[in-house]
């Protein structure tokens, strides 16, 4: 049997893992810190259970895909409930719209907002479907080594639809002219890491996901993905050593030997890195094996990091859903900030998520747990101190404001986590939340590459290669890397 050392346990980890344990890899994987899961994070306090990564669960078929490979279904790991309404935008204290479960419900709302939009927005969501479908048949499951894998006649004649060289803002803007639903068409796309009029109009697709597809929540906590793919990596007989960061590898020719993590040494035939892929490349690897250079990586353009609050209030809170985006500011400057002229917004958007109000487990009875986060420009310095909480202060002024309750003096309990904090604990490039900003000139073969170009034995899964960030996408990653393996070794 080869040995497969796997660096890192994040979904993509995860998921690599299970696939090639299943076909008789003798499977290893090595974990920095002192739990699977990655950025499927969480930790307790007094009660309150945090989830500290993704909150959004989007895309439930390609969970799904992955479980029934192994046998199993959702259901067998967790109670999966689709949140009506998925979420609420706030526009200002009186002004906010329900983005509903129904899309029956959904066109009333647009053609009451903006009359004669409905029909506009069954054209954009049947484009976006079909995006969706391309996107997901004929792109993401690529390993994208070459320009040819999308030279298929069907793929050549679908570009045109796909809209690439269109701006995904021009194509919101023939569907609506009023602003609140302008914003709730660009919302998707806001955390891909550049402005709706820089991001091809391709990513309509995360539409069809919002709209169409449905918000999802699996009740405990969105650690309990986490908790099932560990499962099911254990039962194909994967092992596991945690609290273990790699510090360096071992070289014979031209392809990696050992995987030294602290006082572990691993022999491998063949390794994958689910690390960072900046810090492996950089970092690991010894100058004449790394597959780029530093002014490579500098001018990588990076989806945005975040400002991460976690608090607990020793009461319900009024008039919150599950997710709430606090869109009561300047859209469009607070975009500038992130992707053209980096600096802390005075007045940012914001996002709040309140799982307690769909799940009574994540909190003690007759209380509220709240996850703030603010998108901000990746490598950003913290705020400290005081400063840091006078700008937590004003983000809660504004939930107040919204809500007509009193949040402040109910607050027992809260955590920071910044882009210091990204970095520290996930070795995150300059400290991003999202990974790669999705721009045409950073899509499918122009990512980084999932092969090394100099190691024979050594390839990488995650969200800075194919397919791309988020929690879908890193479950297809580590497919496509293991069946690159077991086609190639």
């Amino acid at each position: 049997m080869k040995k497969v050392v796997i660096v890192g346990s994040g979904i993509s980890g995860l998921s690599a893992a299970a696939v090639l344990a299943s076909h008789n890899y003798d499977v290893t994987v090595i974990e920095k810190n002192d739990k699977p899961g990655g950025r499927i994070n969480y930790f307790e306090h007094d009660g309150f259970t945090f989830d500290m990564g993704p909150s959004w669960y989007w895309m439930p078929e390609v969970f799904e895909q992955f479980y029934n490979r192994f046998g199993y279904k959702a259901s067998d790991f967790y109670d999966l409930r689709r949140l009506d309404p998925g979420y609420q935008v706030i526009f200002g204290q009186d002004d906010a719209l329900d983005i509903s479960a129904s899309y029956d419900e959904l066109r009333t709302l647009f053609n009451r907002v903006e009359p004669g939009t409905a029909e506009k927005l069954d054209k954009f969501l049947d484009d976006a479907a079909y995006k969706y479908q391309v996107g997901m048949n004929e792109f993401v499951w690529k390993p994208s080594q070459s320009i040819f894998e999308f030279a298929s006649l069907k793929i050549l004649k679908s570009l045109f639809k796909l809209q690439l060289f269109n701006s995904i803002s021009k194509e919101i803007q023939a569907v609506v002219s009023e602003s609140r639903l302008r914003q709730i068409l660009e919302f998707p796309v806001l955390f891909l890491g550049a402005t709706p009029d820089d991001t091809p109009a391709l990513y309509s697709l995360m539409n069809h996901a919002d709209l169409k597809l449905g918000t999802w929540y699996p009740m405990g906590g969105m650690y309990k993905i986490a908790e099932a793919f560990y499962k099911i990596a254990k039962d194909q007989g994967v092992k596991f050593h945690f609290g273990k960061e790699v510090r360096e590898v071992s070289y014979d020719k031209n392809t990696i030997t050992k995987v030294i993590a602290d006082d572990l040494s691993l022999d491998a035939d063949l390794v994958v890195s689910n690390a960072d892929y900046h810090f492996f490349d950089q970092k690991i690897l010894s100058p004449q094996y790394r597959n780029y250079t530093p002014e490579y990586w500098d001018k990588r353009k990076m989806a945005p990091s975040s400002l991460l609050v976690f608090v607990s209030v020793d009461k319900k809170v009024k008039n919150l859903r599950h997710h709430n985006l606090f869109f009561d500011a300047d859209f469009g400057h607070h975009a500038q900030l992130i992707y053209k002229t980096p600096d802390w917004p005075d007045k940012p958007l914001f996002y709040v998520c309140a799982p307690s109000v769909t799940d009574p487990s994540v909190a003690p009875e007759g209380k509220e747990n709240l996850f703030f986060l603010v998108p901000l420009a990746p490598d950003l310095k913290d705020k400290e101190g005081g400063d840091l909480d006078n700008y937590f202060n004003h983000l809660v002024q504004r939930v107040e404001a919204y809500t007509g309750d009193s949040i402040s003096d109910h607050i027992t309990y809260k955590k920071y986590f910044g882009i210091k904090d990204f970095k520290g604990v996930y070795n995150s490039f300059k400290g991003n939340a999202y990974g790669l900003a999705n721009t045409l000139f950073q899509t499918a073969f122009l990512k980084p590459k999932l092969k090394n170009k100099k190691l024979a034995n050594l390839y990488y899964t995650g969200q800075l290669t194919t397919p791309g960030p988020g929690l879908p996408p890193s479950i297809i990653s580590g497919q496509v890397v293991a069946q690159e393996i077991i086609d190639n070794h």
